[in-house]
């Protein structure tokens, strides 16, 4: 579904020079599968969702989702895809109603499919006691709920969670991860983005570690702790990161 070969991002500043946010990063996701991206804040890993989501494009390499490449093809890939991130702007003078329900009709959803399709979702997220209530009046996990109905209302077949749980409480966060696995097991494409790694061990089948743009390793939990001989994963994953940090750090001293 989700098939991503040597992707770059590079950008060109006047002052700093060439600044490398993303290089060589590969992978696949298929259909019923969490893929997690794992890394500090800084690694990368929301410039290859934005680059997923057509939001910005490569420098090089290539992504396709369901068979569309999102550089030539954005459009069908925006058709096929639900982005959630902590900080969705939401229209402060909208009800959660309005907003799934305007979000529906940008996809071409119309009368009681439509209806139908907002009921199920504000049962889903539990909203009903918020469903009329203006996003400006809600708090941060109220809008969040509506943030993730707006990214579902087209039921699409691939979901990108960009730090979605960032500034959530404990309930909130949880009932989203319920919710993520739910839709796992209806045979969505999701890729989960973060930096807890609690949330990857309990959540994604495989994971890829990301550091300085590039992924340092990739695959399930039991793939990495056996081939890094480590049971911790928290262990693993800070012991990798500093491998790669004293490695970076060499580099950059022999760049002139």
């Amino acid at each position: 579904m989700i098939v991503v070969e040597n992707l770059a991002k590079i950008y060109e500043d006047l002052k700093r020079g060439r600044f490398v946010a993303v290089e060589d990063v590969s992978f696949e996701v298929a259909p019923g599968e969490i893929f997690g991206l794992l890394g500090p804040n800084g690694a990368g890993k929301t410039t290859v969702l934005r680059i997923l989501s057509t939001v910005l494009r490569p420098s090089s390499g290539s992504a396709r989702i369901g068979g569309y490449d999102v550089d030539t093809d954005a459009a069908e890939v925006r058709r096929m895809i639900g982005f959630v991130s902590n900080n969705t702007a939401l229209y402060d003078r909208m009800t959660a109603m309005e907003t799934i329900q305007y979000f529906g009709r940008l996809h071409g959803m119309s009368g009681q499919r439509l209806a139908d399709r907002i009921e199920a979702l504000i049962a889903q997220l539990r909203m009903d006691e918020f469903r009329d209530l203006p996003t400006g009046k809600m708090s941060t996990g109220m809008k969040q709920k509506v943030s993730i109905a707006r990214a579902l209302v087209h039921d699409p077949p691939v979901l990108i969670f960009d730090e979605a749980t960032l500034g959530l409480d404990v309930l909130v966060a949880r009932n989203l991860l319920q919710v993520v696995r739910q839709l796992k097991e209806a045979g969505k494409c999701l890729i989960f983005s973060t930096h807890i790694m609690r949330e990857v061990e309990r959540l994604c089948d495989r994971i890829a570690i990301m550091h300085h743009g590039r992924i340092l390793d990739l695959g399930t939990l039991d793939d990495l702790r056996q081939r890094h001989h480590e049971e911790d994963f928290e262990e693993l994953f800070f012991t990798l990161l500093s491998r790669h940090e004293a490695e970076h750090d060499l580099l950059a001293e022999g760049t002139p």
